[in-house]
This record gives C-alpha cells, structure tokens and sequence, in this order.
C-alpha cells in the first residue's frame, strides 16, 4: 500500500525545483534600465508600437470615465491601470531576448511569441493582476464616497473640492498610502514573473514565489526598481498619457534584464 509520505514525494508540488536568486545592487538596476533604453533604440518600432497601444488603452478608459460621468475614478485608474503593464510588455520581452541572442526581429515573430510561451500560465497572472486592479478601483470608489459623500463625483468643481477641502486632503492621504500599499504587494509578486512565464516552462505560482524571494533577497535595489518605475509612470500621466509611449517600452525591456539579472538558471537547464 502506498502510504502519504510516499504520495508527497511523486506529487508535481515537491518535485518544484526553484531557480536560484542573484543578489543585485542599485548599479545593477541602473545597467538594467540602460540595457532598456539600448534594446528600444534598437527596434524602435516594436517599442513604439507597443507603447502606443497601451497609452492609447489608457485613453479610452479615461474616456469611457468621462462619458459615464465617473471623474473621481480617473486619478485612482490611472495609478493603478500601471499593474497590468508587465503583462502587456509581453512582447517587448521577446524583443529583449532575441537582441540578447542575436536572432532576427519579425513583425510576425515577436506578435506570435506569445502562442510559444506558456499561455495558460500568463493568462492566470493576467488574471491575478486585473483582479488586483478592480480591488483598487473598489477601495478608491469607497474612500472617496466615504470623504466625499456620495454627490461628489457630480460636481462641477470635484477637482478644486478635493484640493482644497481637509476632506479631499484625507482623501487623497488615505488613498495614496493604501494604494502604495496595494502597489507594493502586486510589485512584489510581478516585479519578474511575467519575463519569467515568458522565458521559462513554469506555472504562474512559482513565478510568483520567485519574484517575492527575488524582491526579499534584494530589497533596496527593488525599492529603487519600484520608485524608479513610480516615478516615470507619474510622468507619464502627468503628460496624459503621452509619456507611456517611449517610458512604457523602456520600462518592459528594462524589466526583462532585471529579472535576467535576479534570477539564475536551475544546473542542467538553459533559458
């Protein structure tokens, strides 16, 4: 008879073999995002493509807000429409590989990476990550009816209430640090997952575990990382979008040699 112990041991589960982790410093973040901005002035036009795709993703949410009359929600979509940008630089990785490799760039082979990664896997972090997003945009839609009261995403003035008012101060206190929370906790879990799924034949939550040892191991270098990506993305909506279409790519090409740089390969495997 076969007892429990034994089961365990042939479970898929124990036969996990996690890559090692790298220790990195703020250098090497820095030669990371150099290598990003090489890789975009390399192939410009998937970076630009790319990019404009999702600023222009950006802008019709925005627009739809606007339609229904839902103001108050564009500053919290806006931060948080920046969680599911490593899933939409998919493809930017590719590009990084294939420079990093020396193979040819296609319109049609970096547009069909995807059907040769591991699909499944990326859909469930896709799937991680919106949920993520509409958790945010619920607690911004409480805190700012609980601030605000629940007429005040009609207003003609909502922007001069909110910055003028001591409840549009609490507002935007409150929202800001539980949103940086929230920020931290999808960084930690997608800060290399998505590179990666893209890269390697494993399931999401060991990808997931990965990027939260990666960002454990490392903490300072991956605090600068995240104020680094903070930073350039509130350029980028200070800018209304515009600034996503050459930071966006730079920040996705940036991310897949800090995830090359962080996480090592399993002895006996290649990447």
């Amino acid at each position: 008879m076969t007892d429990i112990a034994s089961v365990a041991t042939v479970s898929p589960r124990s036969k996990t073999q996690w890559p090692p982790i790298r220790e990195v410093q703020t250098g090497d973040i820095l030669d990371a995002i150099e290598a990003g901005l090489r890789d975009f002035k390399a192939a410009p036009q998937f970076g630009l493509f790319f990019g404009f795709v999702y600023a222009l993703g950006g802008w019709a949410i925005i627009a739809l807000l606007t339609q229904y009359d839902l103001p108050y929600l564009a500053y919290p979509l806006a931060t948080g429409f920046a969680l599911i940008a490593p899933f939409a630089a998919a493809g930017l990785y590719d590009v990084s590989r294939k420079l990093e490799r020396g193979e040819p760039l296609t319109w049609p082979g970096v547009l069909g990476a995807m059907r040769t990664t591991s699909i499944k896997e990326l859909g469930w972090m896709a799937v991680v990550t919106v949920f993520s997003l509409i958790i945010w945009m619920d607690i911004a839609a409480f805190l700012f009816f609980a601030f605000m009261g629940f007429g005040g995403g009609q207003s003609g003035d909502l922007m001069q209430s909110i910055l003028t008012t001591p409840q549009g101060w609490m507002f935007l206190f409150v929202g800001n640090v539980i949103g940086a929370i929230l920020a931290g906790i999808v960084f930690s879990y997608a800060a290399v997952s998505f590179p990666m799924l893209f890269d390697r034949n494993v399931d999401f939550v060991t990808a997931m575990v990965t990027s939260v040892k990666v960002v454990a191991k490392n903490p300072r270098a991956m605090f600068f990382w995240a104020a680094t990506i903070g930073l350039l993305l509130a350029i980028s909506i200070a800018s209304l979008f515009i600034g996503l279409i050459v930071i966006m790519p730079v920040l996705g090409h940036a991310t897949w040699h800090v995830y090359r740089k962080t996480v090592g390969t399993i002895e006996g495997t290649s990447t």
